[in-house]
């Protein structure tokens, strides 16, 4: 017997019809705008996992529904950025934006075929796994981080190998990139849809990838930003003799400032130059500033973060820089309760359906449950 938990006015009220027909209102055929709002309420209405056949169970009382359900996503042909781009505004206008985060999200798969796949060694947990590896935007509210697109890492034998790329579906204009290069291009996309409003890029990837070419891409492209960068990052500084460059620790153990920020709590900031790099190839440069929470037991600073923000108090900069640990619970909960690791499909069209409509259907559950 399948049990289901029904909220009336998000699962089938005002809520999810309005963004059901939002992200499905480009599509021309009247069949995948049906098969898109039953794969939503299934995200939402499935306890436990969230296969295709389980889905259509619960949503139309019928698992043969679930070999529609498994084409949509696999073989349909939709596109998903113009979906993506009305779930984007959708939440805008449902939100009080403070950030646009990015947040890692590694999906850990069997074999070696499904697009992306890799052995990556995740430090936090000291072990290698077999995975796919996404990088998502999140659009920061605060009390909510609602997802709102998705870049794939692809290895480069996923693009070098035409067979590979075949069986993966892989299009050619998919190619095996840095990681901070799929961050840019999250916020260049997010960007070119806000119509001109745009938030602090807030990110932890230093665990990932080399996070300063992201941090002159972004200067260069006029965002500001609250980077986390490695202590051990040297920076070149005006108050260095020509030539030393100092590591990003060593400047806020010697020559930061202290700011009490209550409750026996202190931020150390620094303020360094920060460098750019324009579309066109320009180099330019900035007052930026490093800082971190000093850490009194060790003597330290903690996690250190580079940022061309300098109008604003130290205190509130660092607490935009907790946002990527809201990102990551939310990533959590999206492979909890909304069908992120549960994915049926190996091909990167796939990948990237299955992860708009759960961050869709996470987006319902939590803007509802904000109103509530």
């Amino acid at each position: 017997m399948t049990t289901t938990q029904e909220t009336p006015d998000m699962l089938t009220g005002r809520p999810l019809g309005d963004l059901s027909r939002r992200l499905f209102g480009h599509l021309h055929r009247s069949d995948q705008q049906r098969w898109g709002h039953v794969y939503l309420q299934g995200l939402l209405r499935t306890h436990g996992k969230k296969t295709v056949r389980r889905m259509a169970a619960v949503v139309t009382g019928s698992e043969a529904a679930s070999v529609s359900l498994h084409q949509f996503v696999n073989a349909s042909p939709w596109e998903w950025a113009p979906a993506r781009g009305e779930l984007a505004r959708w939440a805008a206008q449902s939100l009080p934006v403070r950030a646009w985060t990015l947040a890692p999200a590694v999906l850990p798969k069997r074999g070696n075929h499904s697009a992306g796949v890799h052995q990556r060694f995740l430090p936090e947990s000291g072990r290698t796994v077999n995975c796919q590896l996404g990088l998502g935007l999140f659009l920061d509210a605060g009390q909510a981080h609602v997802p709102v697109d998705w870049q794939l890492f692809l290895p480069p034998r996923f693009t070098g190998d035409e067979a590979v790329r075949d069986r993966a579906k892989i299009p050619a204009s998919a190619q095996a990139r840095p990681l901070w290069a799929h961050a840019l291009r999250l916020v260049q996309d997010m960007a070119s849809r806000s119509g001109g409003r745009t938030a602090p890029v807030v990110a932890d990837l230093t665990a990932l990838c080399d996070t300063m070419p992201l941090t002159r891409r972004l200067h260069g492209g006029g965002h500001t930003f609250v980077l986390a960068v490695p202590g051990q990052t040297t920076l070149a500084d005006p108050n260095l003799p020509p030539g030393e460059r100092e590591s990003v620790r060593g400047l806020l153990l010697r020559r930061g400032l202290r700011h009490p920020v209550g409750a026996g709590r202190q931020v150390v900031s620094y303020d360094t130059p920060v460098r750019g790099l324009r579309p066109e190839g320009q180099h330019i440069h900035a007052t930026g500033r490093l800082l971190a929470e000093w850490d009194a037991g060790t003597g330290r600073p903690g996690r250190i973060w580079l940022t061309n923000i300098t109008d604003r108090h130290p205190a509130e900069l660092l607490d935009l820089a907790r946002s990527p640990q809201g990102a990551r619970t939310a990533i959590a909960r999206m492979g909890e309760d909304f069908g992120l690791l549960d994915f049926e499909g190996r091909s990167f069209p796939g990948w990237h359906r299955h992860m708009t409509l759960v961050s869709a259907a996470y987006a319902c559950s939590t803007l509802e449950g904000m109103g509530r």
